[in-house]
């Protein structure tokens, strides 16, 4: 078959699949069995780590996300694994040492990451800029990201510019992440068309179901030439996922553009998600189809079903509703960013702030002040003007989002200190373990405690 007509897949059921529908509450356990069937199906890629799994392996599973990552790459014998990563953010929640990102990155493509999803929760190419060279350095494919919204102060120009500066920067690939489901489908068919004619990488893009236009956004972009697209298996997509792999493979079965997978093997996968999905049940989202009201409030699924989870946990379910109200309220007074993370956990967590008590803004988060302040970035949008004057009076004292270039030294002998009060093996001389230490300092220590060292 002529390349220019397949249409590649990448597929992300062991990744966003199950942070979308199951909070990301799959262990490594229940997954091992399926990767010889899932690295049998012809997939361009298997999305496997990123996003919230780092941080959801040690602060629910008590997992060693690198063990998780060995382990994938153990068993993934013909198909390149994938991951995302939030730029300068990485997987964590504030913007690290140039030098931290480095070994990051080292360390993950030492144990099998050959593909590299990098995004910028404000699409601030500074934000993205390095991780997308030092891949590069390292000889793994970087794919620079479009975080894709809709707001007053975006446009197509907005994205045509943004991807320029990605291809300019080497990147390999460019792909358009549309986190809410916002991108419809002639939308989508112009940005693919205009970005094929703009640029020479391939472009791919991941879309979510939970506006329902996921399968026609899909096929638009691919009739515009669009290079691959982001799935995941019939059991554990829609709602607030993915459209189904076999569905997309039904679709272009026998048309001018295919695409080419094992229909056995997904047979296979599509069986064990099912049983997956059932097993982990109570950590799946309320939505049972279609929440068109995420065309205004922008929510992406991600979002949606950890803050259920969040309220359910503490039995304020009934703030559901009022805090999908809250949520765009929220955003266009930090000046429109795009509602990915961290920015979308920021905008969630002070939407619920500002519904828990009498006044909004009450209660200013530090993570909203230094959102609102710049530290994360440039904001696309205006700031509204009583906001940020609050902001600017509450800065004085609280921990700012500041780059400690020394980050990776000043840590390390933060870690030797805690693991001799604590009787722990001194983990400082492992980077792996430095870099969880690192990246989640509060969670760390109760998670190496819980690991068998």
């Amino acid at each position: 078959m002529d390349s220019s007509k397949q249409v590649g897949i990448t597929e992300v059921v062991v990744r966003d699949g199950i942070q979308s529908l199951l909070a990301t509450r799959v262990p490594l356990r229940d997954l091992v069995s399926i990767l010889p069937a899932l690295d049998k199906v012809g997939y361009w890629s298997l999305e496997t780590w990123g996003g919230a799994t780092y941080d959801a392996c040690i602060r629910y599973l008590n997992e060693d996300p690198w063990e998780r990552l060995r382990t994938f790459n153990s068993l993934l014998q013909n198909t390149p694994q994938q991951m995302l990563i939030r730029g300068q953010n990485l997987v964590g929640y504030k913007h690290y040492s140039n030098e931290v990102v480095s070994r990051f990155l080292e360390k993950s493509a030492e144990n099998g990451i050959e593909i590299f999803r990098t995004f910028d929760a404000l699409n601030d190419f500074d934000n993205i800029k390095y991780s997308i060279e030092e891949i590069k350095r390292i000889g793994k494919h970087a794919q620079g990201t479009i975080a894709y919204t809709t707001s007053p102060v975006h446009n197509l120009d907005t994205w045509l510019d943004l991807a320029k500066k990605i291809e300019d920067s080497g990147a390999d690939s460019l792909a358009i992440k549309d986190m809410a489901g916002l991108l419809r489908p002639f939308d989508a068919f112009d940005l693919v068309k205009n970005l094929k004619e703009s640029l020479s990488i391939p472009i791919h893009m991941q879309t979510h179901a939970t506006t329902g236009m996921s399968t026609a956004t899909n096929m638009k972009a691919i009739e515009a030439g669009i290079d691959n697209i982001d799935t995941s298996i019939s059991s554990l997509s829609m709602t607030y996922g993915h459209t189904a792999t076999e569905t997309m493979l039904a679709i272009f079965e026998g048309q001018n553009r295919e695409i080419n997978l094992d229909l056995n093997s997904l047979e296979e996968v599509s069986s064990f998600f099912k049983e997956i999905r059932e097993k982990y049940s109570e950590f799946e989202g309320s939505l049972k189809g279609v929440d068109s009201t995420m065309l205004v409030k922008q929510v992406p699924g991600g979002m949606l079903s950890n803050l259920e989870s969040q309220l359910k946990a503490n039995r304020q379910e009934d703030k559901i509703d009022l805090v999908k109200e809250e949520i765009p309220k929220v955003r266009k007074d930090f000046g429109y960013p795009p509602l990915v993370t961290p920015a979308s956990q920021i905008v969630g967590a002070q939407a619920l702030l500002n519904v828990m008590n009498s006044r909004r803004y009450e209660n200013l988060s530090n993570e909203s002040i230094n959102l609102v302040l710049g530290k994360y970035g440039k904001l696309p949008g205006d700031i509204e003007p009583e906001l940020l004057a609050k902001a600017k009076n509450k800065v004085a004292g609280i921990e700012e989002n500041n780059i400690d270039e020394k980050e990776i030294e000043k840590m390390s002998n933060e870690l030797e200190v805690l693991c001799k009060e604590n009787g722990l093996p001194d983990l400082s001389k492992n980077i792996e373990m430095l870099l969880t230490y690192i990246l989640f300092p509060n969670i760390a220590l109760s998670f190496f405690k819980e690991l068998d060292i």
